[in-house]
């Protein structure tokens, strides 16, 4: 018998009747909560469990906002192989720890499915020639066949973990076009129920599947590892603002531009750790690809999650990618009746609004150093002209080249539209003589396979090609730092600074260094604007007005080069076919490197003592130590605002002067080619050494101090940070970290918690935290606090010398703590900071109490503490705790 109550849902299933539970006010909630009705209703324990989280979401209609928990139970996990890859190697080192404690190995397998795509190893290596995407991928494969044979690995071993293998495309990507269902089906007691497809990804751009209807957010590989062994998502009622659209866009004015816009404004408004969900008759005008775009960049804007719903624009994607007729069929029978279909016209509770006229967006471009910082197209040139400039007079270059110019990520070039509208100025430009000039690297990375069909067909890729702008693979490249090196011309003016380089890309992040170590300024643009930018050569130049070029004898300009919607939907028509998503797809799965890999079939990965990418991690134990208590510590670095997950634990080429680089050279690896640092997240030891060791993450604890160092109080010395967290844990002394605003902005990578806790890091005191790093901070056990006043963290002028008595009694322990922190100076004077714990659920103090999340889970696996091993009722338990 059903848990709950079910209505027909045609073809023999039922449905959660979710407004019949939830009561008469039931399409007065935002479609985020009506999704969460109808997943507390399924998946509770018990009936009280179930009707007190009803309780929550009425009260949560009447004002806006709750402290209330309510535990959510995705149906799906997807991960990326850079994200997986520390995950599966903590699950690994798990079950070394499980099996020597007398337990079964085995049963550390997740109980729901897990999606794999390995989208971020590939580099752009070689591009603008022809063969560029096979060199690409040969190169990949040899720098990276052991982490794969690792993942083939996992696949054999772990139950449900599906891995789709280099050249399939982009996570975010393959999950629009292949993965998601919107609607689906399962079996709960012997009965077929339609379900709304759910999911958390380790990736922070996971809500992109939003613009499609389907509910999803990023979380770090910590809590997506405790999802996948059966513990549910454990979260407070969050605050949802709506964001109502009017009107329609502008002719020339492109998805990329829109989500610029929106990102800027709910930065602007602040929306840290909400939901946002958009309204209003505005959204209609938008396709799924121009709505995917927008929720893309939802980390940028700072939300959870950014939801559009189901409607005709939905259903005619799913049947453009190539979906069963049934299947969409299903999706619009669902959300009709569900009360999850899309009206225009409705209004339903939010927390807060905002309001966006379409028809004000404009051409836009985002940086030199921030997504959210957008400027018109006119703007870009004092934007630029406001930093430091070249010492020396250019050597025949532009103050400020050009030197990447990059078609790259899943923000920009899963819709399709994007990517035509880049090609149609390639194909004007090619008409007109116009090329890039020669310092400018230039390359095409769709997020799909189908994308090389649709624009061959469209007679667009030979013109892409033609302007450099050649496929050098399918995966992230470029925006996570994957650019490979620079053209020789330009590495030489940097070098002797003659010159300040800019990146224009089409992907979602441009924070300092993360393009490529040599390039800190770097602008987002829409495709078909970094085409012209690519021509140009020259990123001082206004492209609103300004030539882009001479051919002819004549100054060519962008509105010559522009295409019309009418255009660009001209040649789409032409270039689509929805056979060739899933036909290309399932080529590129059967890739025969990936076949030809041979991996272990044993339940323990036999690790080699001699890898430079994989080794057993040593907080892959039981026995934990908390972070609780009483105790003083000794500041290690001191940080100002907007440190992100890249400055604190890099992705992109580990340079051979590097602490990480003489760690690898040493054991063996080529210094000219040590892979990126993204690579190696299953070696603590490269990551560690890694740590801050951007250069623009600047230690304020002392002036002038090298990036990833710090002052050891007890020597004097100016140490690596590694090096001096080992002599202060040898010392018996603990360190803690001071940040300012946004720490831990940007990525999903748990790294950046998971290096603080090899350092020894007990807490981290910042201004406020971005909510998937404060998240993976608590699952590495670290405690987040932060300033009540976050004037006064500013202006605490620590030294070295000074410490910080930090007090959070295990007893005391509970979600928003409010606490006080003492900054006893070396010369004798204390400070009392009030603050508050940044915990949020009953559940992260447990993780708390546990000395992390992988003890959390552990401990729950160990012969001792029950008689059987976790599975799907474990959900239950993890809620009573």
């Amino acid at each position: 018998m059903l848990r709950f109550s079910a209505i027909s849902a045609g073809d023999g299933a039922v449905r959660v009747d979710a407004a019949g539970l939830f009561g008469p006010d039931y399409r007065r909630l935002p479609h985020i909560f009506r999704i969460l009705v109808e997943n507390v209703a399924r998946n509770a324990s018990s009936p009280a469990e179930r009707d007190a989280a009803i309780v929550a979401i009425r009260d949560w209609l009447e004002v806006g906002t709750s402290s209330a928990e309510i535990a959510f139970q995705p149906s799906r996990v997807l991960m990326h192989d850079t994200t997986c890859t520390p995950a599966l190697v903590d699950i690994a080192g798990m079950r070394d720890a499980l099996a020597e404690a007398g337990g079964d190995p085995g049963a550390l397998s997740p109980v729901l499915p897990v999606d794999v795509s390995v989208d971020h190893s590939l580099g752009v290596d070689v591009s603008a020639v022809p063969g560029a995407a096979d060199l690409n991928k040969e190169r990949e494969y040899r720098r990276n066949g052991e982490r794969y044979r690792f993942l083939k690995w996992a696949t054999q071993a772990m139950r449900g973990v599906r891995v789709n293998p280099p050249g399939t495309g982009i996570m975010h990507t393959i999950n629009l076009e292949q993965l998601a269902t919107v609607v689906g089906t399962t079996s709960i007691e012997g009965r077929t129920v339609a379900v709304p497809d759910t999911l958390i990804g380790t990736d922070s751009h996971t809500p992109m599947i939003n613009g499609i209807g389907v509910l999803a957010w990023g979380v770090g590989g910590l809590e997506a590892e405790s999802v996948m062994f059966g513990m549910p998502v454990m979260m407070r009622l969050p605050e949802v603002i709506g964001v109502r659209l009017d009107g329609r866009l502008r002719e020339g004015v492109l998805a990329t531009d829109l989500a610029l816009t929106v990102t800027q404004l709910l930065r602007e408004r602040g929306v840290t750790g909400s939901f946002v969900e958009f309204f209003g008759p505005g959204v209609s005008t938008l396709s799924a690809g121009e709505r995917a775009v927008v929720a893309n960049m939802t980390p940028e804007f700072g939300a959870s999650t950014a939801f559009f719903p189901i409607d005709e624009r939905t259903l005619a994607y799913l049947a453009q990618t190539g979906r069963d007729a049934q299947a969409v069929a299903l999706v619009e029978a669902y959300a009709k009746a569900q009360g999850l279909w899309f009206d225009p016209a409705a209004e339903p509770r939010f927390t807060d609004t905002v309001a966006l006229d379409l028809g004000t967006v404009e051409t836009s471009l985002a940086g030199p150093f921030r997504p959210q910082d957008r400027l018109p197209l006119p703007g870009v040139p004092a934007a630029l002209a406001a930093l430091p400039q070249p010492k020396t007079p250019a050597g025949g270059l532009p103050r400020h080249p050009v030197a990447i110019a990059a078609i790259t990520s899943c923000t920009n070039t899963s819709d399709p539209r994007l990517l035509v509208a880049a090609g149609l100025v390639a194909h004007k430009a090619r008409a007109l003589g116009l090329t890039p000039p020669p310092w400018v690297k230039t390359s095409l990375a769709p997020g799909s396979p189908a994308a090389e069909r649709f624009l061959r067909r469209s007679g667009l890729l030979d013109d892409l090609e033609a302007l450099g702008f050649g496929i050098v693979g399918y995966g992230c490249t470029t925006c996570i730092g994957n650019s490979g090196p620079l053209l020789p011309v330009m590495e030489r003016a940097i070098v002797a600074g003659e010159t300040l380089p800019v990146a224009i890309l089409s992907g979602n992040r441009n924070f300092p260094g993360r393009v490529h170590g040599q390039v800190e300024a770097g602008f987002l643009a829409s495709p078909p604007l970094v085409v012209a930018y690519a021509l140009a050569g020259d990123a001082t130049r206004d492209l609103s007005r300004d030539a882009i070029g001479e051919a002819g004898g004549r100054a060519i300009h962008l509105s010559e080069l522009w295409p019309s919607g009418e255009e660009i939907d001209a040649a789409l028509a032409a270039g689509l076919d929805r056979r060739d998503f899933q036909d290309a797809f399932a080529r590129a799965s059967a890739d025969a490197s990936w076949a030809a890999l041979e991996a272990p079939s044993t339940a323990r990965f036999p690790w080699d003592p001699s890898s430079t990418y994989l080794r057993r991690p040593p907080f892959a134990r039981a026995d934990a130590p908390t972070s609780l208590g009483r105790f003083s510590a000794h500041p290690i670095l001191v940080l100002g605002d907007d440190i992100t997950t890249d400055h604190i634990s890099p992705a992109g080429q580990t340079p051979a002067a590097s602490e990480a680089g003489r760690w690898l050279t040493e054991h063996g690896e080529n210094p000219r080619d040590l892979n990126v640092y993204a690579s190696r997240r299953g070696n603590w030891e490269v990551m560690l050494r890694g740590l801050f060791t951007n250069r623009t993450a600047v230690n304020r604890l002392e002036a002038d101090l090298p990036p990833g160092s710090t002052r050891h109080v007890a020597s004097g010395e100016v140490l690596p940070l590694w090096v001096a967290a080992e002599r202060y844990r040898a010392a018996g002394e603990a360190i803690v970290i001071v940040a300012g605003e946004r720490y831990g902005t940007g990525s999903s990578r748990d790294w950046a918690a998971k290096g603080l806790g090899l350092l020894g890091g007990r807490a981290v005191l910042a201004a406020s935290f971005e909510r998937i790093h404060r998240s993976n901070l608590i699952g590495m056990g670290i405690l987040p606090l932060t300033f009540d006043d976050a004037g006064q963290g500013a202006d605490l002028s620590v030294r070295p010398g000074d410490q910080i008595e930090i007090a959070v009694p295990e007893n005391l322990l509970a979600p928003r703590l409010a606490t006080q922190a003492t900054l006893l100076r070396a010369s004798g004077e204390r400070l009392a900071i009030p603050m508050h714990l940044a915990v949020e659920t009953e559940l992260e103090c447990e993780t708390l109490r546990a000395g992390g999340m992988l003890p959390l889970i552990l401990r729950r696996f160990l012969p001792d503490h029950r008689d059987h091993p976790p599975g799907d009722d474990d959900a239950a338990d993890y809620r009573r705790a």
